[in-house]
């Protein structure tokens, strides 16, 4: 091997070594800034969805009782989880009126984790697992 390529190899060895090991910590978040479990029912209105991976956006107008209303930015589930328990992207849409049960942020920031969408014509959807389920992982995430 020349003396000129050893040094190409190893400086393309060590990137791929960083790639590969920076993508888990990348692919995934922690739970930890939801208070995980403990259900706040919110009414307001859908402004956007981004339905993106690796988690869905939603943004929603929920009126303050002062007669103005604050924005919520809420996180969800992933796009193909939602789609294998009933979810489409034309699930929500903007101008859709909604109760949303939320896990919110601890640190009081309007914003959280959704865990199940009320529509007033009765329809409801599970968004997380239910407690009830054996198989949901206990540490929220």
């Amino acid at each position: 091997m020349s003396p000129t390529i050893r040094p190409v190899r190893l400086a393309a060895a060590a990137a791929a070594a960083l790639l590969l090991a920076s993508g888990p910590a990348a692919a995934h978040h922690s739970t930890a800034m939801f208070d995980w479990g403990t259900d706040t029912a919110i009414q307001g209105t859908i402004e956007s969805v981004e339905w993106t991976q690796p988690h869905i956006w939603i943004t929603m107008m929920v009126p303050d009782g002062k007669g103005s209303a604050d924005r919520w930015e809420i996180e969800g589930m992933s796009p193909s989880y939602l789609n294998r328990n009933g979810w489409t992207k034309r699930t929500l849409n903007p101008g859709d009126k909604v109760t949303m049960v939320v896990y919110k942020l601890k640190d009081g920031r309007k914003g959280g984790f959704c865990a199940e969408v009320d529509w007033p014509d009765g329809r409801k959807l599970r968004h997380v697992p239910s407690r009830a389920d054996p198989n949901i992982a206990r540490s929220g995430g």
